[in-house]
């Protein structure tokens, strides 16, 4: 399914959010799964079976420039 989503990983779906934006923030993990769209801010929680149907690729996480 999803072995290796982790937070704050970008994952670019099939079809379009309707502000266009196609990638999405991990924001939460668990039987369901927050994400955030990236060009709008739109939160969404989808189960797991739901977020392996729809994405298309998982993007390496995004480096923080302040690692706290």
């Amino acid at each position: 399914m999803l072995p290796d989503l982790q937070l704050n990983d970008i994952v670019r779906m099939r079809k379009p959010h309707p502000c266009g934006g196609y990638e999405w923030n991990v924001t939460r993990l668990g039987a369901d799964i927050g994400l955030e769209c990236r060009t709008c801010g739109h939160r969404v929680m989808l189960t797991r079976r739901e977020l392996t149907r729809r994405v298309k690729t998982i993007l390496p996480r995004e480096k923080n420039a302040n690692p706290e």
